[in-house]
């Protein structure tokens, strides 16, 4: 589950393109807001932005955090689709995401905390044109959509398999098909917020929904089956209104917003969110599936750098060769926990609760090591 974001109006046309190159959070590598940067000053009770117009193009963001507690950025569309988004900002710390924009309007959003809508400015990009992709871009883009609808297609009749267990309140069906229901939904999660609000509805933990949002989805019917043991009318309500999100998921595909710096964005925030929130087990706090999210994340996100990696290769051999060694190591990783090691296409692992604080940190220090150069691959596929 990415960072929650209850968006409470969802486009299917988009009505304007923006690519985000994310850079690093290090005070020492941030810009201080150099000639025509926008200046964004988050703070506790604001967002202070230094234009609210500027040329359509190239536009680079200084953002800074002078609250007092970590914050997040999002740009979004005027619907409140997220465009793109950086976590983790820390009180004090300097952050630079250049843009490439077309003519539209848009609003920046600092998130004090990364919890609720944070507070807002409206901003507009004008006239210009975005500078020309190359072609092999445009490839990797289509490619990766073409693997999300195949992982969508692929999720609906696994979802089904666990959604009528439920309805038919067999609890031990339903806990056997819970896991295997949710690897095609894990492997899309480097895109997720291209979707709208599927994935609040979907995916949303109990400490994770916001104020008056009904709790919905797989986590739901997860607590419903291993830690209340009882399946009701009610989950089996839940059970219905998720096999008819996921339809709605699986339709929105073709016309989701993604771009080659969303996609190698959306995976690098999707393991800083594994290294720092799914290793501890909060994920799949009842059924403790966690490492085949965990797994299924990783293939997502390694989807991505393999379609945009014939580019990165040649802008930034070194970048690629570390990549491909950190996506090999932290495979071989997670293939420790294999309950058949011999078979590393099974999706069967240990229940999360049995691997212990050290392995768990062991397993953290592998997702960070390979989410520092991912970092970096954004600006590596636009050089």
């Amino acid at each position: 589950m990415r960072a929650v974001r209850f968006s409470v109006t969802t486009a299917v046309a988009t009505v304007a393109a923006l690519t985000v190159i994310t850079g690093c959070t290090e005070k020492s590598d941030a810009k201080s807001g150099g000639s025509g940067a926008i200046e964004v000053t988050a703070t506790d009770d604001g967002c202070k932005v230094s234009k609210t117009k500027f040329p359509a193009g190239h536009v680079e963001l200084a953002v800074e955090n002078k609250g007092s507690r970590v914050t997040e950025v999002e740009i979004l569309f005027p619907d409140d689709r997220i465009v793109s988004e950086r976590e983790n900002i820390g009180p004090g710390t300097k952050h630079t995401l250049t843009a490439e924009v077309k003519s539209g309007d848009y609003r920046i959003a600092c998130i004090p905390g990364m919890k609720g809508k944070g507070h807002r400015q409206d901003v507009q990009a004008t006239g210009g044109k975005a500078a020309k992709r190359d072609p092999r871009l445009d490839k990797a883009v289509a490619g990766y959509r073409q693997y999300v609808q195949e992982q969508a297609d692929a999720t609906l009749p696994k979802v089904k398999v666990f959604t009528d267990a439920v309805r038919a309140g067999d609890l031990d069906a339903a806990k056997k098909a819970y896991a295997p229901s949710r690897i095609g939904w894990e492997r899309t999660e480097p895109v997720a917020e291209s979707f709208g609000d599927i994935d609040p509805l979907t995916d949303t933990r109990a400490d994770g929904l916001e104020e008056g949002q009904k709790w919905t989805g797989w986590h739901r019917l997860e607590k419903a089956l291993w830690q209340d043991k009882k399946i009701g009318a009610a989950e089996k309500a839940l059970a219905t209104q998720l096999d008819k999100d996921l339809t709605d998921w699986q339709q929105r595909v073709g016309k989701a917003e993604i771009t080659p710096t969303s996609m190698a964005n959306g995976a690098k925030e999707l393991l800083d969110e594994v290294a720092t929130g799914k290793v501890t087990g909060e994920e799949e706090r009842y059924s403790h599936t966690d490492l085949v999210d965990f797994k299924a994340n990783v293939e997502g996100a390694e989807k991505a750098y393999e379609l945009l990696k014939p580019v990165a290769s040649e802008n930034d051999a070194a970048l690629t060769k570390d990549l491909d060694k950190q996506f090999a190591a932290l495979d071989a990783l997670l293939d420790k926990y294999r309950t058949d090691k011999g078979d590393t296409s099974s999706y069967d692992f240990i229940s999360y609760d049995k691997v212990g604080k050290a392995d768990q940190k062991e397993l953290s220090d592998g997702v960070n090591a390979l989410a520092e150069p991912l970092s970096k691959l954004a600006a590596a596929v636009v050089k």
